[in-house]
């Protein structure tokens, strides 16, 4: 049992009285940061940046150096070194009693491979990023978690404006980020950076924390509060100010960044015994208008973008909903336990859109799937931009009023005809026995053939096949709605016949329907 020490503040930090800090200190560090020319940040020593693969790979950070918040704390924080990869460090203070310390690295933070790295690593005075430990697969008898003795990684903040997180029983997969800035433009992307991190204890919240981020790039700064909660879905509440240093143009909000390689929808370019490889396997979204969206993701031939309309949007994220090992048979990477993400917008986002970009990748290490809301009014420079949202790292997407979700799907040929073959997979167990179903596609080219309806004894749900002619369009988008129709009775006043069912004159039969989740893809020509 590894018991984590508190450690002193004269250890790791400087012995001059810190000023009183709060999230406003946070706010007037960014507000003044906009106002002032941008400064690029200090780059590591030459010795760290020319550290390789397996030597920076060595380098641990000793867990005996772990530092908690206060005595009782189930928090541990524990520091990255800085090198290979990441080429400039980020400031990290800790807060206690309401005042910032600074957390250093010395010389025995980490077990490195020569006495010269770590002295580089202590004179650079400035760390990589930062994870968090909280026991969160330990339970307790109420079902609550936290009362076990050992400290999991549940969050790590990383490189740029990255982050990612794991929920009880995953393993990390996707990433958020903290904002994107001209994805996929001509120009080339900008990546806004955490430059400095203050993590604090909630107050009168011993199974939550709280993380402060200094946001800098050459066109915008930022302040950042987390609020986190790990555990059986671990929920971060983000509330982030912008200060623009130019006119926003092209900004994505609460993006995230995910892999896929290959699928049901589209094959390995090379033979793999892996039937599929991804992160995510599509995009949902939770429309303003009350409608539930979702897209498989692919990897394309040629860089993708595409656009989804919306005012006032729910909810978003990139999912992972393939659940089982043999959808994957991948022993190590274990493609099946990685987390969803799912955004929750807090008050009105207004009118944009969910924007996905999809960027051809040969291999499994890059992320090359990018989704965020891009608002369809730019973002006024010198002028503050607020914003809040809730982020959570699910397995499934929990959807209102039992929607029938998209479990999954495929792309095909007919036989015979050779013509393309959408297939289909709804979980409709839960729709009631005397609805009947149907299913709508439409095509933006070319023209759909057929339609058909099955039930997939297997699952339980529905299964619906698309046949198609794109003609010679280059690119097809198809829409299929699943229907639900269903006969109720509406009571007309409050009388009852001697059975104690309405009478023919006492009731109305009336035709419910409703969506399932609408399932859409871009079909593009070989």
């Amino acid at each position: 049992m590894l018991l984590l020490p508190l450690l002193t503040q004269q250890a790791w930090s400087s012995p001059s009285a810190e000023p009183a800090f709060s999230h406003d200190s946070v706010l007037a560090e960014a507000r003044a940061l906009a106002a002032s020319p941008y400064a690029a940040p200090q780059q590591v020593p030459a010795a760290l940046k020319a550290l390789n693969y397996d030597v920076y790979r060595s380098i641990r950070f000793r867990k005996e150096r772990a530092v908690r918040l206060q005595e009782d704390d189930r928090f541990s924080v524990e520091l990255f070194a800085p090198g290979f990869l990441f080429e400039t460090g980020v400031e990290l203070f800790v807060v206690r009693a309401g005042r910032s310390e600074p957390l250093l690295p010395d010389e025995q933070s980490f077990e490195t491979p020569s006495p010269e790295i770590s002295r580089a690593i202590a004179a650079f005075a400035r760390s990589a990023g930062f994870r968090l430990h909280y026991p969160i697969n330990e339970t307790i008898s109420d079902g609550g978690y936290g009362d076990g003795d050992y400290a999991d990684e549940f969050i790590v903040f990383q490189g740029a404006s990255y982050l990612r997180a794991v929920s009880r029983r995953q393993i990390y997969g996707l990433s958020a980020r903290g904002l994107a800035l001209d994805v996929a433009q001509r120009g080339g992307e900008e990546f806004p950076m955490f430059r400095r991190f203050w993590i604090e204890a909630m107050a009168g919240e011993p199974s939550g924390i709280v993380v402060h981020a200094l946001l800098d790039s050459p066109s915008v700064a930022g302040a950042y509060r987390f609020e986190i909660w790990p555990g059986l879905v671990t929920t971060l509440d983000v509330a982030v100010t912008l200060f623009p240093r130019r006119a926003l143009t092209h900004v994505g909000l609460a993006p995230l960044t995910s892999m896929y390689m290959h699928g049901p929808m589209d094959g390995p370019d090379a033979p793999d015994y892996r039937p599929a490889v991804h992160d995510s396997d599509g995009i949902s979204m939770f429309t303003g208008a009350g409608e539930w969206i979702y897209r498989p993701l692919v990897n394309p031939r040629s860089l993708q973008v595409s656009a989804f309309l919306d005012s006032a949007p729910q909810g978003f994220g990139l999912v992972q909903r393939s659940r089982r090992f043999d959808q994957f048979e991948d022993l190590e990477a274990r493609y099946e336990q990685r987390p969803s993400a799912w955004i929750e917008p807090r008050g009105d986002w207004g009118a944009g859109h969910l924007e996905l970009v999809e960027i051809p990748s040969a291999s499994e290490a890059n992320d090359n799937m990018v989704a965020y809301w891009r608002p369809r009014a730019e973002l006024p420079a010198h002028q503050p931009y607020s914003f809040a949202y809730r982020l959570s790292w699910p397995d499934r997407v929990p959807m209102r009023d039992q929607v029938p979700q998209v479990q999954r799907s495929a792309m095909g040929r007919t036989l015979g005809t050779r013509l393309p073959q959408a297939v289909i997979d709804w979980d409709t167990r839960l729709v009631p026995a005397d609805a009947e179903l149907s299913a709508v596609a439409s095509a933006s080219a070319g023209r759909v053939l057929e339609t058909l309806l099955q039930r997939n004894e297997e699952t339980g749900g529905t299964r619906v096949f698309v046949t198609f002619e794109p003609g010679r369009a280059p690119v097809v988008e198809l829409r299929v709605e699943l229907q639900i129709e269903r006969r109720i009775m509406t009571d007309l006043n409050d009388g009852e016949d001697e059975g104690g069912d309405p009478g023919p004159d006492q009731g109305l039969w009336e035709s419910e329907k409703r969506l399932g989740e609408v399932w859409l893809y871009r079909w593009l020509a070989e």
